[in-house]
């Protein structure tokens, strides 16, 4: 059975975005990098929400016609590009990125249902609007958060309101020498 994983950054006070929607304060740099091509090879789908699904589709095909851009955007695009990616909107009607199956009803099931496929985990990409929804309902098995050194003081969190309180285990963490901590931690059941 796949896991539900959720992968996001979040300031050291718990937003995964700033009060623009802005995350420019995530100090990406080539180690962050590496650690982020470490956490996409053990993803077997990507998961977003609306606005994150709609940044990427945006975005990341246009670095494939990008005869300047990197060899790691590069790659990232063309992977991104061809996995099954999933998002969770009520909002959208279609979903027209090449591969990408949309859940607009009974999330629950059609997550439980994805989890028990086999192959590697499901990976929630920042989102968090859908992270909370997901949340919420008890489908996250593991949090993978990256802990940016700076308070941003408000924002978007996928932790605050309406959420019960969850046991979690320590799995790892390590310190990247821009600050960030990287930790990873299972749902206690």
């Amino acid at each position: 059975m796949r896991k539900l994983v959720l992968f996001m950054h979040v300031s050291l006070d718990g937003y995964a975005s700033d009060s623009n929607e802005a995350l420019n304060w995530i100090p990406y740099n080539e180690e962050f990098e590496k650690y982020a091509e470490e956490v996409v090879a053990e993803v077997g789908s990507p998961v977003y929400g609306r606005t994150t699904y709609e940044m990427m589709e945006s975005y990341w095909p246009t670095v494939l016609e990008d005869p300047d851009a990197s060899v790691h955007d590069t790659e990232h695009a063309k992977w991104v590009q061809d996995v099954k990616k999933i998002v969770i909107s009520s909002s959208m009607d279609k979903a027209e990125w090449n591969n990408t199956m949309l859940i607009k009803d009974n999330i629950a099931e059609e997550i439980m249902a994805l989890k028990e496929q086999h192959g590697k985990d499901l990976v929630i990409f920042g989102s968090p609007g859908a992270a909370k929804t997901l949340l919420e309902l008890g489908l996250i098995d593991e949090f993978l958060l990256t802990i940016c050194p700076v308070i941003l003081g408000s924002g978007k969190s996928a932790f605050d309101g309406g959420i019960e309180k969850i046991k979690l285990k320590l799995l790892s963490s390590r310190t990247f020498k821009s600050g960030v901590i990287a930790t990873r931690y299972a749902v206690e059941k």
